[in-house]
């Protein structure tokens, strides 16, 4: 593809390495809004999103409005992995809906909310979140999707739309349709939509990105494997994930990944860490100059 049309916007050259390092699932847990609330003093999370449907978004949402200049989005959620720890949707408990499992929580897995939920049900889910969370303070700088379940044929152009809906920048990379087919090992139709909605977005003036990374969850996480993932940014945009939380009993007893959410919210507020990723050359941003871009359209 041609370089990001965004970075000349921004300042930036065509090779330049620029990186949104973001925050997600704030909210889900006390662990996950404490963990945040630290890296935002610290300052190398440029970026984060809040859970509406879970437990610790109220209070979430109280901090946001504390903090007004905040780069807080929505993480819509269609799905809760846990099983012991669950959520549901906030606009319906109606079984035709198709967005809820036998115990009346949102499906566990990407698969089952795509196999069985109604489209219009969640379109309706996800608006209903991008509202709450404006209505309860926030002054939302991006929206992005909870372990991507809305990259479906049934539900994309329902997210797309929230961009325009709201006026803000929905995450979504530049995509070829073979080159998502590729990467998400995903059927002809669906990466045909992709590519023609990739193309529809930019026309609409909506801010995209080139490249996904973060770090994984699982496995031992030392300080150098953040470090080989920053240096392996390409140039362009980069929206690169982590999932930072402290080590509490309740994370412990919720997510059997716990550990992978403890280093990210460790390394992530390292000297050690913030001076490699400057001395790399790297440019960090937040999805708020994005934001800006859109609504001086």
């Amino acid at each position: 593809m041609e370089p990001n049309p965004v970075l000349k916007k921004l300042g930036f050259a065509d090779d330049d390495r620029v990186v949104i390092i973001h925050a997600d699932d704030i909210g889900m847990c006390h662990a996950s809004l404490s963990a945040y609330i630290d890296l935002m003093d610290f300052g190398l999370v440029s970026s984060a999103a809040t859970m509406v449907p879970c437990p610790w978004f109220p209070a979430t949402a109280a901090y946001c409005r504390e903090h007004p200049n905040v780069d807080m989005g929505v993480h819509t959620t269609l799905t809760c992995e846990w099983d012991s720890y669950r959520w549901g949707p906030i606009s319906t408990s109606d079984p035709a809906s198709g967005l809820i499992d036998s115990e009346g929580y949102f499906w566990r897995s990407t698969r089952e909310i795509q196999d069985h939920g109604d489209s219009e049900a969640a379109r309706i889910e996800l608006n209903t979140q991008v509202q709450r969370a404006i209505d309860s303070g926030i002054n939302p700088t991006h929206i992005d999707t909870h372990m991507g379940a809305v990259v479906h044929a049934k539900y994309s152009t329902h997210y797309a739309a929230l961009g325009s809906t709201f006026h803000i920048p929905v995450l979504a990379m530049r995509w070829d349709a073979e080159t998502f087919k590729q990467a998400r090992k995903t059927d002809d139709e669906t990466a045909q939509h992709v590519e023609q909605q990739t193309r529809d977005m930019e026309a609409q003036g909506i801010p995209l990105v080139d490249h996904m990374g973060g770090m994984p969850l699982g496995g031992e996480k030392p300080l150098e494997l953040a470090q080989q993932k920053f240096s392996e940014l390409k140039p362009g945009i980069t929206h690169f994930v982590i999932h930072p939380s402290k080590d509490t009993p309740e994370l412990r007893a919720i997510a059997p990944d716990w550990h992978a959410r403890v280093a990210d919210y460790e390394w992530f507020r390292t000297e050690a860490l913030r001076d490699f990723i400057r001395n790399q050359g790297i440019h960090v941003i937040g999805y708020r100059p994005l934001c800006e871009l859109m609504r001086n359209l």
